[in-house]
């Protein structure tokens, strides 16, 4: 039907009018329909955790459940075949992820870490299977400049690997309003360009673009000093999101450079206490984990120097690797 209104030649104007439906209709969802979310009870653990204390959580529901939806509305629109069963698994997986993050943010005690680990766990390896069942096992090295064929049992054992960590550590880094958010941005839109570069035609390019207004419209509301938090309902699906990007860009191994700030903020805290609580050994002793609290308190930095300074690190880090991608491609 929008293409009977646009005209069947304007797949750059179904794509911007995609865009905007995803970011207006999710302004409006957070600005009328937080209602039902739960509050937020404050975290004792966390630096100023008390400061959100009876703000909405779990504002992912609204603004991953309009990505789905946008999704299915224009991203069809893009070519001629429509919706792949892949792309249709890969938005049924975020959802979920969404669904069990949510369900944690409803309840009064706190999901087990384990039983979070675990649904992590069965979502990473949906994602391997659905990816090597649709794609081949190989992967471009930006600093050779060629694909690497990697043993299937290999690959699908680094893509759990990597959907679970993507998870975690967003969902670790979503402390500070804002940061986890505008971190997610800026790594979401560097596998677009990386994705342009290469002259992807695969269509979950297109989602990365709703993905990201979905989130700038949180973020209008998340900036500090926050009117709402996503709570594990947004950042699970926002890390699930990163890895899948990632993976069909063809270039699962860029992840580490282009979220270096998120693995860096959420990831040193859960290797500080796997390795305390399972082969006692102790690390980072003087170091606040994650470490947004670190330069918090220890620092004294704010929450929007947090924010910025984090995010203009990560911006050069991105910028440095679309250039070297650019150099790799003239030479």
């Amino acid at each position: 039907m929008i293409k009977y209104f646009l005209g069947t030649d304007s797949a750059v104007l179904v794509s911007i009018f995609g865009i905007a439906f995803a970011f207006l209709l999710t302004a409006l969802a957070l600005s009328k329909w937080t209602g039902f979310l739960p509050r937020d009870l404050g975290r004792d653990f966390a630096f100023n955790g008390k400061k959100s204390q009876g703000k909405p959580r779990g504002a992912g529901i609204l603004f991953v459940s309009i990505f789905f939806v946008a999704s299915l509305l224009f991203a069809r629109l893009q070519t001629d075949a429509g919706i792949s069963i892949e792309i249709i698994s890969y938005l049924v997986l975020i959802m979920l992820a969404m669904l069990s993050g949510y369900l944690d943010d409803r309840s009064n005690k706190p999901w087990s870490e384990y039983l979070k680990g675990f649904l992590d766990l069965l979502i990473a390896v949906s994602v391997a299977v659905t990816y090597l069942y649709a794609n081949d096992n190989t992967v471009y090295l930006l600093v050779v400049g060629k694909d690497l064929e990697i043993n299937k049992w290999v690959f699908g054992a680094l893509i759990v690997l990597l959907v679970w960590v993507s998870i975690n550590v967003t969902n670790c880094t979503d402390g500070v309003d804002g940061l986890s958010g505008t971190l997610s941005v800026i790594t979401l839109s560097c596998i677009y360009l990386i994705d342009y570069l290469n002259q992807s035609t695969d269509l979950f390019s297109y989602l990365n673009l709703l993905f990201v207004a979905c989130l700038m419209a949180y973020l209008w509301f998340n900036a500090s000093p926050s009117r709402l938090m996503m709570g594990d309902a947004g950042s699970r699906a926002m890390g699930l999101m990163i890895a899948i990007s990632v993976l069909k860009s063809g270039s699962a191994f860029l992840y580490i450079p282009i979220a270096l700030v998120l693995i860096l903020d959420g990831g040193l805290g859960l290797l500080k206490v796997s390795l305390l609580r399972f082969l006692k050994i102790k690390i980072l002793k003087n170091i606040r984990t994650p470490l947004h609290d670190h330069f918090r308190k220890n620092k004294g930095w704010s929450d929007t120097q947090v924010v910025m300074r984090f995010s203009i690190i990560q911006i050069a880090i991105c910028a440095a690797v679309i250039c070297f991608l650019v150099w790799s491609k003239q030479r």
